[in-house]
């Protein structure tokens, strides 16, 4: 029994090499195409007998390189056979849409989904919508930056006709000899400035006139009226016045009233009574000796306490 992977052939002892002839065939030509194993990327109908071909089917293919390509992407094309009346069947990549194209020999089936993707706006048309939008942005910059150019041009030209009129005007003064103002546009609206302030400063002196009609000035804290003689004795008045109608503020009734001391005795269990009344007589004879006599001597007794040893002994 011979092995299942020879690594060694066997020579007949005839055997010349030299007699061998190398064998070319004919070189390829149109574009290179090789066999691949493919599943059909859509469902489809034949067009030939009617079959319908779902997707997923495996199918034995040749695929071949075309010369078409979508930006730097190169384009395939296959060519597979119906499985009932083996007629050829081709589509191709469609790198654009991602997806496939249907070429000849079947027409493939309705897919909602693609009819929604369809009808989405794709990236190219997006960015062809947005050159758009951007040139037209550019034409209305271009017509604004023309309409601010020929605003200014006219602002140019009428500078320069009033410093023409001027200058005309100043030849034919020297060479008339006449003494009448030349006045420009500049000279015209300095004269309606200065019109306006004037304006403005007859109003503020209105406004700061006195009840008699006469200019009041402040000069330090004193008040002077100009054109009168007794001025002093009306600044007096007019402070009497003031304070009449401001009167100064009362004085404060506050007064400081003296805190009463609070009686802890009771808090810690001290009785404020004497039912000896040796409380009240040690009482008295402190206030005669705060009024200067002496407080009477008194016969020195026995000191009886509660609970001592002369009552145990009674």
């Amino acid at each position: 029994m011979s092995e299942r992977k020879v690594l060694s052939k066997y020579y007949p002892p005839d055997f010349d090499p030299a007699k061998l002839e190398r064998r070319r065939g004919p070189k390829q030509t149109g574009p290179k195409q090789q066999t691949v194993r493919l599943m059909a990327p859509f469902s489809m109908r034949c067009t030939s007998c009617g079959e319908y071909i779902y997707r997923g089917r495996k199918f034995n293919a040749r695929k071949e390189t075309t010369e078409e390509k979508y930006y730097a992407i190169t384009i395939f094309r296959f060519y597979i056979r119906c499985t009932r009346c083996s007629a050829e069947i081709t589509f191709k990549t469609d790198p654009k849409n991602m997806d496939y194209e249907c070429e000849k020999g079947a027409k493939r089936n309705f897919e909602p989904w693609r009819e929604a993707k369809l009808a989405e706006e794709t990236e190219e048309e997006m960015l062809d919508r947005m050159e758009r939008e951007e040139a037209e942005k550019d034409a209305m910059k271009d017509l604004e930056k023309k309409t601010i150019d020929a605003k200014t041009e006219m602002a140019i030209a009428d500078a320069l006709d009033d410093v023409r009129m001027r200058n005309a005007a100043r030849e034919r003064k020297d060479k008339e000899g006449g003494a009448g103002p030349v006045l420009g546009k500049d000279d015209a609206q300095d004269e309606e400035r200065e019109r306006v302030e004037r304006e403005i400063e007859e109003q503020a002196r209105l406004a700061f006139l006195g009840g008699t009609g006469e200019r009041v000035r402040r000069l330090g804290d004193d008040l002077l009226i100009e054109g009168e003689d007794d001025a002093p004795e009306k600044v007096n008045r007019t402070e009497e016045q003031d304070k009449a109608a401001m009167p100064p503020p009362p004085l404060s009734t506050f007064q400081r009233q003296a805190k009463k001391k609070k009686d802890f005795s009771a808090a810690l269990g001290i009785k404020s009574g004497n039912p000896n009344g040796n409380h009240s007589k040690m009482n008295e004879g402190a206030s005669t000796a705060s009024n200067g006599t002496a407080a009477p001597a008194k016969p020195a007794g026995p000191l009886v306490g509660y609970g001592s040893d002369s009552d145990d002994d009674d």
